[in-house]
Formats: structure tokens, C-alpha cells, sequence
């Protein structure tokens, strides 16, 4: 056997022992994709894999993904006040929200992939039953969109710019009254 071909079995067989090897399979698929097709394909698929692990941890809360798909020295454009920077910023901000909504799930409903970019339109559900804040849940429905633009750099995540629908989601948490 050759010094490549072992070289090659050992790199397989690290892959299939990752535990991405399995949770690549099971990654969000956008519901619509448009791709620059100009971009190589592997830089497009590079930067595809990084939005949808992300999605994935936002849909899941494993916080593996989060690490995977992001820069470790990430930064957050947008950051709600009191979010601390880096890829620890988000992985504290999905524990804090899975504490109130324990049931959360992610569609990845858009993907645009263009120059270094991947804009991403989420859609969120849940139900309300844990504390935020000051307020206590009581089972109520949560549904709210969020849309992200990331720059990818080396097929990794290394910043993002969000909105999220928050007065919808205020609204739904009773944090606010209904607009009239």
C-alpha cells in the first residue's frame, strides 16, 4: 500500500469518525437557492455548506454546527445590545432563546449566493413556555422571520448582518401590545 493511498483511508476514515460526517446529510435544504453561477463551484459549495450549517444550528441548537460554519474570529454587524462578539455570541443567544422557546425550529426559506455573500431568509416557529426576560411563557405560538447577509471567507462564516422581525416576536411573547 502506498504511502498516498493509506494517507487517503486515514483522512476517510477521520471524516466518517467527525461528527459532521452524518450531520452533513441532515443539513437544512433552502427551499430556493440562486447561485452566481460565475463563482467556482467549489467556492459556491464552500459557501452554501457554511449558510446551511448555520441555519441548521439555529433550527437545532448544536452549538457544533455554530462552531463549524463560523470564523472563529467572527463578528457579528448587528450585534442586539448586550450580545457579546465572536462565535460566542450567538451560541449564547441560542441557549437564551431555547430556554423561552425550548421547541424552536429554522426553515432556510431563500439563499442567495453572490461574490463573497450568502443573504438567507429564516423563518422561525416555536412556542413560547420558558422565561425571557421578565416575562414567563404560557405556550404561545411564535412564528417570526429573520434575514441574514453573511461574508464567507475561507468557506467559514467571518461576518453577519441580521434583522429579525422583533415586534412581531415581542408581540407574540406579549412584551408588547398589538399595533393598532
Amino acid at each position: 500500500m502506498t504511502h498516498f493511498t493509506f494517507s487517503r483511508l486515514v483522512l476517510s476514515a477521520a471524516l466518517l469518525a467527525s461528527p459532521f460526517a452524518f450531520a452533513e446529510s441532515t443539513l437544512l435544504q433552502p427551499q430556493t437557492v440562486i447561485v452566481d453561477q460565475s463563482l467556482p463551484k467549489a467556492q459556491r459549495d464552500a459557501m452554501e455548506l457554511a449558510a446551511r450549517r448555520y441555519g441548521s444550528f439555529w433550527n437545532s441548537g448544536e452549538e457544533a454546527l455554530a462552531k463549524a460554519a463560523l470564523s472563529e474570529q467572527f463578528i457579528d454587524m448587528t450585534p442586539p445590545e448586550g450580545r457579546v462578539q465572536g462565535p460566542t455570541g450567538p451560541l449564547l443567544a441560542s441557549k437564551f432563546f431555547r430556554m423561552a422557546v425550548p421547541d424552536l425550529s429554522c426553515e432556510i426559506e431563500q439563499m442567495i449566493i453572490a461574490g463573497d455573500r450568502v443573504v438567507v431568509h429564516l423563518h422561525f416557529r416555536g412556542h413560547f413556555t420558558g422565561p425571557f426576560k421578565a416575562l414567563k411563557g404560557q405556550g404561545q405560538r411564535v412564528d417570526f422571520r429573520a434575514t441574514d447577509i453573511y461574508q464567507i471567507n475561507n468557506g467559514r462564516i467571518a461576518a453577519n448582518w441580521h434583522i429579525e422581525d422583533n415586534i412581531s416576536l415581542m408581540q407574540q411573547l406579549q412584551a408588547q401590545p398589538p399595533a393598532s
